[in-house]
């Protein structure tokens, strides 16, 4: 038969999937909106496209959002610790603008700081997005009123950050732009937008994303580093993409994101570097130094335990554990019967490197909605995730408000807090789950169903395997009810030999 490069997996582009038609959940849920969409109802004649309406949707869930933060607004960041947590709307925002200088006119990096965090613990791209909107807050007024407008400042800064995430993922799959509702829509994705800044280094990893689906290597790898430089998770992706590569033999276009990636890493990290080196390297010496803390899995043994382990040793522990969970991630790429998708494998190893960690803030769930929305558009299973997600979130706030509330015990007390982590980690385990097992039984993977083979593959999607291990040299099984022609998966060449 032809090769899959001399002809195309789909002969045809079929019309755009419409999840109220294949998913239970999405159909039960558009009876809010009048039900699922009818086969005679006319599309693409509206200024309304899907891509759109996620982006605006987004930015409706993102507003409300901020409605929710609006009782810390108006006294709770800035009068007393414990209301802040009893109405969930804690942001770093307002207390590191006076914590870290950027009230008092201080150059992250460059100068030092009060009191022991003696350098912004952030890093650079996320440091200057952090100076970026203490130049646009006024330096009059109140501490209440600067705090406010900065937190304002920020939240219009990622408002625009959470627009871009949606989009790109919305246009990640070119067929399934319905799916970036599950992002638009996730209720952790509201909560949690303005506590941090994390969702910088989200979009970008979006955007990055969404550049390789369209074969653009050198832009992926550019948009990472950035991405990188924001926030360290995104650089976890270049593991499962160099196996995948190392499957397809596509290895100028993994050069060409690598090397993308790093020098637009060392364009944002090396001026700093060499000019203020010791507040540079603060993100890492304070990751490195970091007690146990909030979230992990580390802080239920710490907390259940008489000679709990020391720091150094939960950093050796988690580090073997990221790695092991990498390489079984790796063992899994090259012995699937067809090849996994790069979201598939995106999502894993963030959501490995989350399991392990010794610290899990609420927003980190921002790392994981795009990749989970790309890995498992499924609306049951990331909306179960999402319930898990919601209920660690208002877990961590009780237990604040408990362990500041004093004699008055105001929240949830230890052992709850140990089952809010619990209930996290056995929501992202789940996912972590379906994903695996969508990979290990392509025709459960319902973007597969579709006849699809790994639309946010860019060059790697519809290309054929060189390297295989195990039973996978075998023809692979295909994504079921696709009556077009497919690829073959892990032939062996009669030519060479090689698989």
């Amino acid at each position: 038969m032809p090769s899959a490069e001399s002809t195309p997996a789909r002969v045809h582009e079929p019309e755009p999937v419409r999840p109220t038609r294949n998913d239970e959940v999405a159909a039960a849920g558009s009876e809010l909106i009048g039900g699922p969409l009818g086969r005679r109802a006319l599309t693409g004649t509206s200024w309304l496209s899907p891509v759109r309406v996620v982006a605006l949707v987004a930015i409706g869930m993102f507003a409300l959002g901020l409605i929710q933060k609006v009782p810390c607004y108006n006294g709770g960041w800035f009068f007393g610790a414990v209301s802040q947590y009893t109405h969930a709307c804690y942001s770093d925002i307002p207390h590191l603008y006076q914590g870290r200088g950027f009230a008092d006119g201080l150059v992250p990096y460059f100068d030092r700081l009060p009191g022991d965090m003696q350098y912004l613990e952030y890093p650079v791209l996320t440091g200057v997005f952090m100076e970026v909107a203490a130049w646009l807050t006024p330096g009059s007024g109140s501490a209440q009123h600067q705090g406010q407008w900065y937190w304002m400042v920020n939240a219009g800064m990622l408002m625009a950050c959470a627009a871009v995430m949606a989009v790109c993922v919305a246009r990640t799959h070119a067929r399934r732009p319905w799916d970036g509702l599950l992002v638009a829509l996730a209720p952790a994705f509201a909560l949690t937008a303005t506590i941090n800044w994390d969702l910088l280094a989200v979009a970008l990893t979006a955007a990055a994303m969404l550049m390789w689906s369209r074969s653009r290597p050198l832009a992926f790898g550019v948009l990472l580093g950035l991405a990188t430089a924001a926030k360290l998770y995104p650089v976890f992706l270049l593991g499962p993409l160099f196996v995948l590569c190392w499957r397809a033999g596509k290895w100028r276009d993994f050069g060409a994101a690598l090397g993308g990636a790093l020098v637009a890493w060392l364009m944002v990290n090396l001026p700093v570097m060499l000019f203020a080196f010791e507040g540079w390297s603060k993100f890492y010496t304070f990751s490195q130094e970091r007690g146990v803390d909030f979230g992990s899995i580390w802080l239920i043994l710490a907390q259940n335990s008489s000679d709990p382990l020391t720091t150094d040793s939960v950093n050796t522990l988690a580090t073997l554990l990221v790695v092991v969970c990498g390489l079984g991630i790796g063992a899994l790429t090259l012995t699937a019967p067809r090849r996994p998708r790069f979201a598939q494998l995106a999502f894993l190893i963030v959501a490995a490197f989350i399991l392990t960690n010794k610290v899990y803030s609420p927003q980190y769930v921002l790392w994981l909605v795009p990749l989970a929305v790309l890995a498992r558009p499924k609306w049951r299973d990331f909306l179960i995730w999402q319930a898990c997600e919601v209920a660690y979130f208002l877990g961590i706030w009780l237990y604040l408000a408990y362990t500041t509330s004093g004699d008055a015990h105001k929240g949830l007390p230890t052992d709850g807090y140990h089952w809010a982590i619990g209930v996290h980690l056995l929501g992202t385990l789940y996912l972590c789950v379906m994903v695996v097992r969508d990979i290990l039984m392509p025709e459960r993977d319902v973007v597969r169903q579709a006849g699809d083979d790994d639309p946010s593959g860019g060059v790697l999607d519809g290309a054929e395997d060189v390297f295989v291990l195990g039973a996978t040299v075998r023809p692979a099984r295909h994504a079921a009810h696709f009556d077009g022609p497919q690829v073959e998966w892990g032939k062996q060449d009669p030519a060479d030999g090689s698989p």
